[in-house]
Parts: C-alpha cells; structure tokens; sequence
C-alpha cells in the first residue's frame, strides 16, 4: 500500500528582529480540547495528476480561505509522520491576519455511531508564533520543517 501524501505551506515573517510562523489549529471534535500535537501547518492530500507544490497551493486556499502568499517557495523537504503519511512542505514569507481566516469545512459523523452527519471547520483557529512556541504545538514531525526554516533565514540573513 502506497503512504498517502500531503503538501503544506509554512508561512513565516520576521517581526520585531524575530521570526514567526504562521500554523493551524486542527478542526472537529477530536482536536477541539487539545493543544499540545493538535497544531499543524496548512496542508492536505493530493493525488498522482498534481504537483505536491500547487496541492500546498491549493490546499492553503482550501483550509484558511485565502490567498497563498506571493513569493519564492522556498523547498523544506517532507517528513513521515507517525500515521504513515508522508508531508511535503514549503516556506513563502509572507503575512496575514489571523482573524482574516474563513476556513473551509468537512463533514463527518458525530457522534461516531450516532448516524448523524455534521460539518466541522478544516481549521478552528490560526495564529503567529515563535518557532519555540509553534514546537510545542506541532503534530510532532513537522517540528522537523521548523528547524529547516531557522537554518534557512539564518544562512539568508547571513549573506
């Protein structure tokens, strides 16, 4: 069986002399009293016919409701997360409001057995943090793409 495949956008800033992240608080009924793991950066599942960057694309579109930001994609690599599935994220600096964010929705059952269909927001909340912060928060893989990023605008604002 082929992993699944998922693609995201790590949106980043410097703000104050410092860097932030923007990332996604996850929707429905099982992240809603969670924090700690139940964080992730904007991203789904794309299929064969599409590039994993245009998924990352799109999928920002469908999750936050807005336009990617402009900008050179800056490529982060992919990590395999602890259910199998296999993430691909890029970097694109960029800033946004958080209270901007009209987020898309699914609809599943609940509660499970119940035979009720309800709908639920992809996302319920998005906010900025420093990657320290944004570290204990994450689904614990994509931790991976933050330290790639430090070491990118380290060697950027090096030059």
């Amino acid at each position: 069986m082929t992993a699944k495949r998922s693609a995201g956008l790590l949106v980043f800033r410097t703000s104050g002399g410092r860097l932030e992240v923007l990332i996604a608080h996850m929707g429905g009924p099982f992240w809603a009293s969670r924090d700690a793991g139940a964080w992730s950066v904007p991203k789904g599942e794309y299929g064969p016919d599409e590039t994993a960057e245009a998924a990352a694309r799109r999928e920002f579109v469908e999750e936050l409701g807005l336009p990617a930001p402009g900008g050179d994609a800056v490529p982060l690599g992919e990590v395999r997360q602890s259910n199998g599935k296999i993430v691909t994220v890029w970097a694109v600096e960029g800033d946004l409001d958080p209270a901007a964010v009209v987020p898309g929705t699914f609809t599943m059952e609940w509660p499970r057995g119940s035979g009720v269909r309800r709908e639920f927001p992809e996302v319920d909340r998005v906010a900025w943090f420093t990657p320290e912060e944004a570290a204990r928060r994450l689904v614990p893989a994509q931790r991976e793409f933050l330290e790639r990023l430090a070491e990118y605008v380290r060697g950027r604002d090096a030059s």
